[in-house]
């Protein structure tokens, strides 16, 4: 007896199709589904996907119209999401030595007191504005920073605060920090760190004023660490065209070591800093944040965290440094905290409830919120751990029509269909999400690369809820065409290389209301 099954094989790669199928017996459906899966996130029409190349032999023997019927309804009424079958190592990943030549400080001559672990990012809510941070290692050194328009021809100083904390048996550098105000949109400046043998510049571009059809192109990691796997995925963001770096939490993972190793805070500065000193990184904490350690007397959270790394809270009306929120180009931003309170009436409650009320959508149309713990989440790796944030705010999400939330925390990738469950009351039983095209599209990227490596196990079958999921390292990439469309991409880490194996086409949710 001759079985029924489907097979896929690789993409058609000019109609963005997921898999293509060979089929073995009467039953199609599988292909059809997959299809759909494709098509319903690409601008492509149906016709384009409706030809003999795809179409062979798997539906060849059904007639066209009637294939036609059946893939719109497939888009209209959803389709199973694509569980990849790629699979990389899944053990622990190892970490860099502390002597690897990414992970030194800089050698300048003469000077053994040089800047390090340079980071900007934005200064307020409006892009007019930058913090620079940087670690001198001995000596406080110079606190200035000196800028203008000309590399070496400096027209303008600035000068900020310096912090030190100790943990543990570890006592930090000094961190200092510096806001850069009145910068002119859409500019290349240069600037310059420490004095005669121990002077470094940089530079950095500032975005275009906001504005509705502002195109911008932003990278999202999470979950990075400083293994030889989070090293290959900063090298392909270095390679990338994004102009500013969303950070979804988990940064160094220093509380892998004894005692918390904050050395591990110094050595991960200097790792991204080939980026975090040209481009801004847009900062979340994650649980690999919080340093809370009774056992060792540490017993404020977050404390190597809010030292080194400055968000524009107050600018944004916002009591914590851990939940913010910033206009960039033609996106506003929100970045909210996991690990903090946010029941009702709570600091962070009341903040993103005003914050969402007070969006204005004719200049900023993309809203994106980016948190460390994510919503939904299939694998059984931290399954449900962000159920209690989104009971408190999925129905906000939904009612201001929030574009797209990034998490981490997860490490895997994982995207879902537009999907919501606001519906559930304790009597009516409705706990199941649906479909809502004024949900956001909710991506885990906690796939960075870090030392716990990858989370391998998937929830079967897998949930309709979820487009697209698998377990590898990468980043991924939102590039903002305009006021209504947006192209998003996630690369896998393959073999030393960034191969694009996820992506989509977004609507605005204001403008495609």
């Amino acid at each position: 007896m001759q079985t029924n099954r489907c097979e896929y094989v690789p993409p058609v790669d000019s109609y963005k199709v997921p898999s293509q199928a060979r089929c073995e017996g009467p039953r199609a459906w599988m292909a059809i589904n997959a299809l759909a899966s494709g098509m319903a996130h690409s601008l492509a029409p149906i016709s384009a996907a409706l030809q003999p190349a795809i179409l062979e032999p798997c539906f060849a023997g059904l007639p066209l119209p009637l294939l036609t019927i059946i893939l719109q309804l497939q888009l209209q009424c959803g389709s199973s999401g694509i569980t990849s079958s790629y699979r990389r190592r899944l053990q622990a990943s190892e970490d860099l030595p502390v002597g690897s030549e990414f992970l030194r400080p800089p050698n300048l001559a003469g000077c053994g007191n040089a800047p390090e672990q340079v980071h900007i990012t934005q200064g307020s809510v409006t892009a007019d504005s930058t913090i620079v941070s940087w670690v001198t290692p001995s000596q406080p050194g110079s606190l200035a920073v000196s800028f203008g328009n000309e590399t070496a021809k400096y027209s303008r100083t600035a000068t900020g605060n310096i912090t030190r904390y100790k943990y543990a048996n570890y006592t930090s550098g000094y961190i200092h920090h510096v806001k850069l105000t009145n910068l002119e949109y859409a500019t290349k400046y240069y600037y310059r760190l420490g004095d005669g043998e121990c002077a470094r510049e940089f530079w950095f571009v500032t975005p275009p004023k906001s504005g509705p059809d502002v195109a911008y192109t932003f990278g999202v990691i999470g979950d990075l660490g400083q293994t030889y796997d989070s090293l290959n995925t900063f090298q392909h963001y270095l390679n990338s065209s994004g102009q500013t770096l969303l950070y979804v939490g988990d940064l160094s993972y220093a509380d892998h070591y004894p005692l918390d190793d904050n050395n591990r805070w110094d050595t991960w500065g200097r790792l991204v800093e080939p980026s975090t000193a040209y481009q801004p990184w847009i900062w979340t904490a994650g649980n690999h944040e919080l340093d809370y350690r009774p056992a060792i007397s540490e017993v404020i959270p977050f404390k190597p965290y809010l030292h080194r790394y400055q968000t524009p809270h107050r600018s944004s009306k916002s009591t914590s440094q851990l939940w913010y929120s910033i206009n960039r180009a033609s996106a506003h931003i929100i970045v909210l905290s996991s690990y903090s309170a946010y029941g009702k009436y709570t600091p962070q409650w009341a903040w993103l409830q005003n914050d969402l009320q007070n969006i204005n959508r004719k200049k900023t149309p993309w809203v994106i919120v980016l948190m460390h713990s994510p919503w939904y989440n299939s694998n059984t790796h931290h399954y449900m751990e962000g159920e209690t944030m989104r009971v408190q705010f999925e129905a906000w999400f939904v009612q201001y029509r929030v574009d797209i939330v990034f998490a981490g925390h997860v490490h895997a990738y994982e995207r879902s269909h537009r999907v919501s469950n606001i519906e559930y009351n304790v009597v009516n039983g409705q706990c199941s999400p649906s479909r809502n095209e004024s949900a956001p599209v909710y991506i885990t990227v906690g796939d960075g690369g870090n030392i716990e490596g990858l989370a391998g196990n998937f929830t079967q079958p897998q949930p309709n809820y979820s487009a697209y999921r698998e377990a590898s390292f990468g980043h991924a990439m939102l590039e903002i065409k305009n006021r209504t469309h947006a192209f998003y991409y996630w690369h896998r880490n393959q073999d030393g290389e960034a191969v694009r194996s996820d992506s989509t086409w977004l609507t605005n949710r204001y403008f495609e209301s």
